[in-house]
């Protein structure tokens, strides 16, 4: 078996795109089964908002605007 510690060390030494493919690989494996139909949803979704950012139609807010609405939501 593979040396835990020594492993971290080997994967912060990678750059940052591999790394978090790596981490997200590694979040995936903690999740029960793969479920191919959420996926599928999933992209479905994200090209039908894709689809309305690119036509104009989607309503859009800038990140201070979000960020300011969550944190008076986490204030309450």
């Amino acid at each position: 078996m593979a040396d835990p510690v020594r492993v971290l060390e080997d994967a912060l030494a990678l750059a940052v795109d591999e790394r978090a493919r790596i981490a997200h690989e590694l979040i995936r494996s903690l999740e029960p089964g793969d479920d191919e139909a959420a996926d599928a949803l999933w992209r479905d979704e994200i090209c039908k908002r894709v689809d309305e950012i690119e036509a104009g139609s989607a309503e859009l807010e800038d990140w201070k605007t979000v960020r300011l609405r969550l944190e008076a939501a986490s204030h309450k």
